[in-house]
């Protein structure tokens, strides 16, 4: 293939190119069995790219040839340029499943030699196997007009002849339509049976009573799947929705690989909430505490979408929770005290242990310390300040004046730092 000057052709134009190079007596060997083997090829060809499997045996049991005779014109395409190997066969066994010996196939492409395109005149890009036709010489291009028009008259009906189509009676035989004499007609409308008005010959049957069908809607597609009534967003809110990813792309590092699109529609309960970016993106560096530090998400929409729906079924859950225990509250805030039945009241006035008498704390009945008492007193005093503190807690400043002296109570009451 790689080795031919001619170039690759689809089955109809090979055709058209065959059957001039066998009429014009290129090859001394080619004839109509030629022409035959060529349409056997033809019809098994590849419409695109013009290959087709050899099937030698095939060829000759369908053409009723010898396998000698199909080689012998095989060879004369091949020398007339019309064929190329694609592949040669082989007679190694491919060891198909099922069949006890399978050689390899071999392959041939439709090519069209050169002379046959300089004799219509086709200019060519190109050289070899790949090459095309672009355009037409003046010569080429008076000719395919020429041909063009025989083809159009050829296909042309004559004048005057017609075909007229009459019809016919069709001798079908008759058929026993006795078991469905009880059935009502099949109706030809979409609407369901039910009784009509009959006025003469004609049918009164009101616009308006007619039942309304619904319209078939269209399928819903993978995009809109599982979106709430009404959520269809405008242009301007998608828009709004990007400009907004692209805030909170740069400041977090784990959505940076994500597109646009797909992180403004990840973010849009985020976006719905009324958060901005900057609380946006508090709340995805929330999501990212405790990960290995390097990782990141496979799928971050689907991560965004999972933390999102765990957050809101949180959010539900304690929402519920605090409702119940409102309910609870409520209905304890509702429920009468027992206190306020005067009998149960008064029950428990009686029932209630007396009070104690009061003591006396002793401090006025105690013993007038002595003047070596109130010395060591003192002492303890200038050590710790706080027991000057504790007397004039318990019985004032006065007393604390004429037990401790007023030195000692100033800098307890006023210390210098």
């Amino acid at each position: 293939m790689t080795a031919t000057d001619s170039r690759h052709a689809q089955p109809r134009a090979w055709k058209r190119a065959v059957c001039w190079l066998v009429a014009v007596g290129l090859h001394p060997r080619a004839n109509t069995t030629t022409l035959r083997v060529a349409e056997d090829l033809a019809a098994r060809m590849d419409f695109v790219e013009g290959l087709v499997l050899y099937d030698l045996d095939g060829t000759a049991a369908r053409l009723d040839l010898d396998r000698s005779t199909v080689k012998r014109h095989v060879a004369v395409l091949r020398q007339l340029g019309a064929l190329a190997w694609v592949r040669h066969g082989t007679k190694r066994n491919l060891h198909l499943p099922g069949r006890p010996y399978a050689g390899t196939a071999t392959i041939y492409a439709a090519t069209i030699p050169s002379v046959y395109d300089t004799a219509m005149g086709h200019q060519l890009d190109g050289e070899g196997f790949r090459a095309r036709v672009t355009g037409y010489t003046p010569e080429g291009r008076t000719d395919a007009i020429e041909e063009a028009r025989r083809d159009a008259s050829a296909r042309a009906p004559r004048s005057g002849r017609a075909r007229r189509f009459t019809t016919r009676p069709v001798d079908n035989s008759p058929v026993d339509n006795s078991a469905s004499q009880a059935r009502a007609p099949h109706s030809l409308s979409r609407s369901p049976h039910g009784p009509v008005q009959v006025d003469g010959e004609k049918k009164d049957t009101p616009h308006a009573e007619r039942p309304q069908i619904p319209s078939r809607t269209k399928n819903t597609t993978s995009s809109t799947k599982g979106r709430p009534a009404g959520a269809r967003r405008s242009p301007l809110q998608v828009a709004r929705d990007i400009q907004t990813a692209r805030q909170v792309r740069p400041l977090v590092n784990w959505v940076q690989g994500t597109p646009l699109r797909k992180s403004a529609f990840a973010l849009r309960p985020l976006i719905d909430q009324g958060l901005d970016v900057q609380r946006i993106v508090l709340r995805l560096d929330d999501w990212a505490y405790g990960w290995k530090p390097g990782w990141r998400p496979t799928n971050v929409p689907a991560l965004i979408a999972a933390r999102i729906r765990r957050d809101t079924e949180e959010a539900a859950r304690s929402a519920a929770a605090a409702e119940e225990a409102r309910r609870e509250e409520a209905a304890r805030a509702a429920a009468p005290h027992p206190m306020d039945n005067p009998e149960w009241r008064a029950w428990v006035e009686a029932s209630r242990p007396a009070a104690p008498a009061p003591q006396d704390d002793g401090l006025e009945a105690d013993v007038q310390p002595t003047d070596l008492d109130l010395a060591m007193i003192r002492q303890d005093a200038i050590r710790d300040l706080d027991l000057v503190r504790a007397r004039i807690d318990l019985a004032g400043v006065d007393d604390a004046r004429a037990f401790y002296g007023d030195s000692l109570v100033e800098r307890a009451l006023f210390p210098r730092f």
